[in-house]
């Protein structure tokens, strides 16, 4: 198993670093976007949808982004987009999570597809966007959600007696998210104050632009948001998977599960991320 995830990891790496650091957004972009149509088929296999259906699904996925590159290119969407997608996953977030594995199929197969066309058009589009500004703010987004996963593991390991969400994911304590945090924290600081000053960077990393444009203790509580809404994602995933009893979203990744297993806590991160960044003096 742990050869097959490096393998794995390798092969991934080896496709996304050179459009990662491409001077152009778009290999990134279109890159992602198939990624994100590989996430829209195994949303729809979690929510009932099979065979040729499922494919459909990813593919209108597909199309859905494909559709808003072609009308509005990479500029900015408006502030108001991110803000409401972001106020979704909030509300949202909290609604599907207070219904659990068991109320989950009671939405309804039709509202649940719409959700996840939304919930995934919307991180790609973000994660687009926020490649156009600069690779710096766009490794400091992901790196905020591997950092608070990662701390979140070790410290619930070490300290974790308080479960989270043991009807969703057992493994997760209360312990864990506030490990989770105190990285985003160290890594904020390390990166706006070290890297972000000492290295030659593209732009501002997220951390910067939080600490220039609200001050320090706005730029921690938007961290905290941040982090926080990281395990809504993972939490939103794992609530998914119960309900239709899959230990992961697909084999696509092997060793890794699916994409979604991947990219879940992302989902949300990135048009918050958005949302705090607009009408910023650097974007």
């Amino acid at each position: 198993m742990l050869k097959q995830r490096i393998v794995t990891a390798v092969v991934l790496l080896a496709i996304l670093l050179p459009a990662l650091f491409a001077a152009s957004p778009w290999p990134f972009a279109l890159l992602t976007l198939v990624l994100i149509a590989a996430a829209g088929w195994e949303w729809a296999r979690l929510n009932g949808l099979a065979g040729a259906a499922a494919l459909a699904y990813g593919g209108l996925t597909a199309a859905l982004c494909a559709g808003t590159l072609l009308s509005v290119g990479l500029h900015a969407m408006p502030s108001w987009v991110w803000w409401g997608v972001s106020l979704a996953w909030v509300l949202g977030g909290a609604y599907a999570l207070s219904l659990g594995p068991a109320g989950w199929p009671r939405l309804g197969k039709a509202p649940r597809l719409a959700l996840g066309l939304l919930c995934l058009w919307a991180a790609w589009l973000a994660m687009a966007q926020a490649k156009a500004m600069s690779i710096n703010f766009l490794l400091s987004i992901f790196c905020l959600v591997w950092m608070a996963d990662i701390a979140a593991y070790f410290g619930g390991r070490a300290f974790g007696k308080r479960k989270l969400a043991p009807a969703i994911s057992p493994g997760k304590s209360w312990e864990g998210v506030w490990s989770g945090m105190a990285g985003v924290f160290a890594l904020a600081l390390l990166w706006a104050f070290v890297i972000d000053q000492q290295l030659i960077v593209d732009g501002p990393s997220l951390y910067q632009l939080l600490f220039v444009k609200f001050g320090w203790l706005i730029a921690l509580l938007a961290l905290l948001l941040l982090s926080a809404m990281s395990v809504v994602g993972d939490l939103f995933e794992s609530l998914i998977k119960r309900a239709c009893g899959a230990k992961d979203s697909s084999g696509l990744l092997p060793g890794h599960g699916g994409v979604l297993d991947r990219v879940d806590a992302l989902l949300p991160v990135f048009p918050l991320a958005m949302a705090l960044a607009s009408h910023s003096r650097y974007f």
